[in-house]
């Protein structure tokens, strides 16, 4: 009797050990993934009249947001970050 109440507990913590060690491996995968800044911001100011202008913001709103919205203008619903950034006093939009 007391062998099986060993076994049922050793196999009641084997099976919490296993929920946490797939738990935090879920969270670990979940974490957002690097981005390769330098090309995603090549791409957003491809078509810019101010391309060393465009870079330069670009690469700022892309490090701290660590995501560029895809094409050329718009979609910045994709990246709330990089649509809700503004200059330092608030009223210009600083992400192209």
């Amino acid at each position: 009797m007391a062998v099986s109440r060993v076994l049922i507990a050793s196999l009641v913590l084997s099976l919490l050990l296993l929920h946490v060690v797939s738990a935090v491996e879920q969270a670990n995968s979940n974490q957002v993934a690097s981005i390769d800044c330098n090309s995603a911001c090549k791409g957003r100011c491809r078509l810019a009249s101010r391309k060393r202008r465009c870079m330069r913001e670009c690469m700022s709103c892309c490090n701290r947001c660590k995501c560029v919205p895809p094409g050329t203008s718009g979609n910045e619903e994709v990246c709330p970050c990089y649509a809700h950034m503004t200059t330092h006093n608030g009223k210009k939009h600083k992400c192209p």
